[in-house]
């Protein structure tokens, strides 16, 4: 099959997000909102979601989405992620929104789904995703019911543990817990406001982006997936957030260009403009080729999530391995062409640089979706 292009309605989405972000999110606010308590402006946020209708681009109608599909949802999450937003984009956008689609019944999607969609609660996946896909074996949380609640989904049920490095942790009003029960995993929504929660908010490198611990004692809990289907919601939701992850770090790598062509361009030594050596264009040759071929992974794996054209792991880790060096090599790239002003806390170069590490060790690390891509590679073989 032919791969996807770029329609006008894509188009036009981008150019309304980028807008959007241009007006409301410049880089003074966010200097200002990564300083906050939440690290989120909840306004801005749902702003995203109603008026924009941009949080739940991959989410079906029915549930309160565009069902616009993922690639679209691809285009709004790079767009953000060219402008810094602060957000729950890991946390919800990327990781609970995805998982609830795939988990949950039509009942338990209706009443989770459209108040994430319209960004008036955020939520987060607490569960071990760290590695590239779910792992069943490291879930450190354990569940129990009262009486035999495991026979129909509900509540009845309570959690207990600490889930490490949670994004997005702090500030979400909905945790999705993958617990083990006496059947195996299952996937649980716990309230964040509920009795036997703590959340420690957890010092990071990208200030824009937040982490926790979460501890459960006792937390009264509501079954929304059993075993089978949790297994393979979890593993789902891990691959979508890698794409969607791959493709914000193509926005912030293309962000990063355009900001080093535009300094280079116009900053003269010995009397001709910086870009005009050799060896600038060079180096700013190479960043245009490594955040081309990002996009290009990126959004493979986004269309091939979508519509099946392809394995869907293999798609998603080449995309994140992909995008996450490509962003870590355009950001470094950045800093040191601009020269000593790069290196200052003035210049939105060290954000970029920050960013695209952080982005780098979430949701699997650029060995750990190489190590995936050859294991799928020598099954086949």
């Amino acid at each position: 099959m032919a791969e996807f292009e770029f329609t006008e309605d894509l188009d036009d989405l981008r150019a309304m997000v980028r807008k959007f972000c241009a007006e409301f999110s410049p880089e003074p606010v966010v200097r200002a909102t990564m300083e906050t308590e939440a690290g989120y402006d909840a306004e801005l946020w749902r702003r995203l979601g109603t008026e924009l209708g941009v949080l739940g681009l991959a989410v079906d109608e029915e549930f309160g989405g565009a069902g616009a599909g993922l690639v679209a949802q691809a285009v709004a999450v790079e767009e953000m992620g060219a402008a810094l937003v602060c957000g729950p984009v890991v946390g919800t956008l990327a990781l609970a929104i995805p998982l609830l689609s795939a988990a949950g019944d039509d009942a338990t999607r209706r009443a989770y789904l459209p108040d994430l969609v319209d960004g008036g609660r955020t939520a987060t996946v607490a569960a071990p995703l760290t590695g590239g896909t779910f792992d069943a074996a490291a879930v450190t949380v354990a569940a129990k019911a009262e009486g035999d609640g495991w026979k129909a989904e509900g509540d009845g049920w309570v959690v207990s543990g600490r889930v490490e490095f949670v994004p997005d942790g702090a500030a979400a009003d909905l945790l999705l817990v993958a617990a083990r029960t006496d059947h195996g995993v299952a996937l649980f929504a716990v309230d964040a406001a509920a009795d036997g929660v703590r959340r420690e908010p957890l010092a990071t490198l990208d200030l824009t982006r937040r982490q926790a611990v979460v501890e459960f004692s006792g937390a009264p809990a509501r079954l929304i997936a059993g075993e089978k289907r949790a297994l393979a919601a979890l593993a789902h939701a891990a691959r979508v957030g890698a794409v969607l992850l791959a493709a914000e770090q193509v926005g912030g790598g293309r962000a990063m260009l355009d900001r080093t062509v535009e300094h280079v361009t116009g900053r003269y030594q010995f009397g001709r403009p910086l870009g005009s050596f050799q060896a600038v264009k060079h180096r700013c040759a190479d960043m245009l080729v490594a955040v081309e071929q990002a996009r290009s992974a990126a959004y493979h794996g986004a269309w091939a999530l979508q519509d099946g054209t392809d394995d869907p792991q293999l798609a998603a880790s080449i995309a994140k391995a992909v995008a996450s060096e490509a962003y870590t090599r355009v950001a470094a790239a950045a800093i040191q062409l601009h020269g000593g002003i790069g290196f200052t806390w003035e210049h939105p170069a060290h954000l970029y640089f920050k960013r695209a590490t952080a982005d780098s060790l979430t949701l699997g690390t650029v060995a750990q979706h190489v190590d995936l891509v050859a294991g799928i590679a020598l099954d086949r073989d």
